[in-house]
Order: structure tokens, then sequence, then C-alpha cells
């Protein structure tokens, strides 16, 4: 499937970091261990629908399931 060199609303890991940024924006933290605890928290509190709804593109669903069919 054809991909612009740089297109990130195709990439959906740009969903999910969008997702995550939005619990981190406005917090201010002293140390990287603060903001890593922070950011293993919320990735603990993702779930497989969760994550299934951001990053599952109707066009890339329908182009993984013609990948069964070859």
């Amino acid at each position: 499937m054809f991909q612009p060199p740089y297109c990130p609303e195709l990439n959906p890991i740009e969903r999910l970091w969008e997702h995550l940024k939005a619990d981190l924006k406005w917090a201010a933290f002293k140390t990287l261990d603060q903001l890593q605890s922070r950011v293993d928290q919320l990735l603990a509190q993702l779930t497989p629908q969760v994550i299934a709804s951001l990053t599952g593109y109707p066009f890339i669903l329908n182009a993984l399931s013609v990948i069964d069919t070859i």
C-alpha cells in the first residue's frame, strides 16, 4: 500500500501518542523518573479495545483483511 514519505495522519502510532500526550501536556515533572512512571501508568491502562479504536483506521483494516485471501 502506497504511503507518502512523511504523513503522520496515516501512521496509527501517531494517534496513540496523541491520546497519551493529552494526559501529559499540562503536567510538570521534576524528574525524568516521574515522567517515566506516569507514562508507564498510562500505558498500563490501555486496553486492546482502546488501542484498536485509536489505531484501527478502516483503510488499514481493509488492506490487512485482503492479506488473508492472498
